[in-house]
């Protein structure tokens, strides 16, 4: 018995020293496997998980973070309210008829409202929506507890975009980032003041761009040059009544949209919010400020989305971009190299895939810019230049 046990010990050793032997021998040969002289010469077939490097990992771990952000944009999103008073139009055919009267009288109706800011400047400049300032006889404005009076600087419908200024230097404001950089899956913050919960913080992510839900189209009124310009970012981050000109920043703390709208049946966020992209802020409150109205360039051309229908009939070469339908005689397409059926596929070396996307690149020129185009003719892509005047 004694015998018998010594011999089944003797090979539990000899197997675990041979064991030990081949694992040892295994590693070392997989381990030339990640050596630097034969990263790219050799592929391992025996990995199973790739561990992240320290760089995707920081970055991980940066994207997760989000209170940095939401110290820097609380201390410059600002608390709107507004008094106004509109005409309101009665019927009363009582009056006509026992009393001789006209039965249309017309009544003023005072009214208040609240919205949200944010501080571009320390001068005191505050961006927000057209609708949250419109009509307003008085504008109010509360900034970390202390109230002030604004001035409308003005305001822009075809963007729904307005400027206002409080008497106040010095002031925490957010830097623009690049709306043009953001990327699906992005981390943002909607800060506003939502159903009057002052200073209040929501997180989401970007879930598409380039949006266009007609929420502007009937401000359409070309004798007031109001062209209607819808390229919105879509997040879900929860946004509602009173969050309207507040500000979505991403997580380096920077201003990339102005928080407009939602798409609710029930006037409540349901799951989908969308905020004007920062590049088409910029632009347009910086022309407000400085001359009081945008400064905007058209192209001058008849268009439509393309798909692959219209490229089949018309023998388009491309799926893609938008399709010119129409020149205008005098705009600025019917001076430069530009032809019906021709495709617009990109606007400085920048993809085109939507109307909302050309709109977007066009509001952030003035007039005096020069243009470049990417033209898809037949299969050809050409370059042409176009002086917006």
């Amino acid at each position: 018995m004694k015998a018998n046990f010594l011999k089944i010990m003797g090979a539990s050793a000899v197997g675990c020293l041979i064991g030990g032997l081949g694992v040892r021998y295994t590693l070392k040969n997989n381990s030339t496997a990640f050596t630097a002289d034969q990263a790219f010469s050799e592929k391992p077939t025996n990995i199973k998980a790739v561990s992240l490097t320290d760089t995707k990992a920081d970055e991980c771990l940066t994207y997760a973070n989000l209170t940095p952000a939401s110290e820097k944009g609380v201390e410059s999103v600002v608390h709107i309210t507004t008094e106004f008073v509109r005409e309101e139009i009665t019927y009363d055919p009582f009056m006509k008829l026992f009393y001789g009267e006209d039965a249309y009288k017309t009544r003023q109706r005072k009214g208040r409202a609240s919205g949200s800011g944010v501080v571009v400047s320390p001068e005191g400049y505050i961006v927000t929506n057209n609708h949250v300032v419109q009509d307003a006889s008085k504008i109010k404005v509360s900034l970390n507890n202390v109230n002030y009076e604004a001035e409308l600087i003005g305001t822009d419908p075809s963007t729904d975009l307005a400027v206002i200024k409080i008497d106040k230097k010095g002031l925490d404001y957010l830097d623009f980032g690049n709306s043009d950089e953001l990327r699906l899956g992005e981390w943002v913050l909607a800060i506003g003041n939502p159903l009057n919960l002052q200073t209040t913080i929501t997180a989401g992510i970007v879930s598409a761009k380039n949006r266009n839900i007609d929420l502007l189209t009937s401000n359409y009124n070309p004798e007031k040059n109001v062209f209607p310009v819808e390229s919105f970012i879509q997040t879900d981050a929860a946004v509602n009544s009173g969050n309207s000109g507040g500000a979505l920043v991403n997580q380096r703390g920077e201003l990339i949209g102005i928080n407009t709208a939602i798409a609710s049946g029930n006037g409540f966020y349901t799951g989908y919010s969308f905020a004007i992209p920062a590049n088409i802020v910029k632009k347009v409150a910086f022309d407000l400020i400085q001359h009081g109205e945008v400064k905007r360039v058209q192209l001058g051309v008849n268009i439509m989305e393309n798909n692959s229908d219209i490229a089949k009939m018309n023998q388009l070469g491309t799926e893609k971009g938008i399709v010119i339908t129409g020149i205008i005689n005098g705009g600025n397409a019917s001076k430069g190299n530009l032809k019906v059926k021709d495709v617009i596929v990109s606007v400085e070396n920048k993809s085109i895939n939507s109307i909302g996307r050309l709109q977007a690149e066009l509001v952030t020129h003035k007039p005096g810019d020069t243009i470049e185009l990417g033209i898809q003719r037949g299969n050809k892509v050409e370059m042409v230049k176009v002086l917006l005047e």
